[in-house]
């Protein structure tokens, strides 16, 4: 029988990685502020570092453990993409060394996309019906 994510998740979150901790500190300070973000929150069988349910976007910490696990990674994330997410991974040193980046990168997948302007002549109402 497999193990539910809950209890697993909780003991994460009691356990947090420095980077961890140093992320969801900026997260939760800086303008991604504006959307809701959990940490260490189950999905499926799963549980993911960062989540924005609203936005559907996922953000994963990568330390030197994921080398070795590239292929459980990528059977993870290709779930949850199936599920409607979109994952950010970063490094835990790029967390560190480029926290900057790391913050502009997550806002900008948190920024509605612009409309994509009209094809020539899309959207234009013929004089003969204005």
């Amino acid at each position: 029988m497999a193990t539910s994510p809950i209890p697993i998740a909780r003991i994460l979150r009691r356990n947090a990685t420095d980077t961890e901790k140093f992320l969801w500190r900026h997260l939760r300070a800086s303008s991604a502020s504006n959307f809701k973000f959990r940490r260490q929150q189950p999905i499926g069988n799963f549980v993911v570092d960062f989540v924005c349910f609203e936005a559907k976007l996922i953000i994963e910490l990568d330390g030197g453990q994921h080398l070795t696990q590239q292929d459980a990674d990528a059977e993870r994330d290709a779930w949850l993409l199936g599920q409607g997410f979109r994952i950010l991974r970063f490094w835990n040193n790029e967390v560190f060394n480029n926290l900057e980046g790391v913050l502009q990168t997550i806002c900008t997948e948190l920024a509605p996309s612009p409309q994509p302007s009209p094809i020539e002549g899309e959207g234009v109402v013929p004089k003969e019906l204005s």
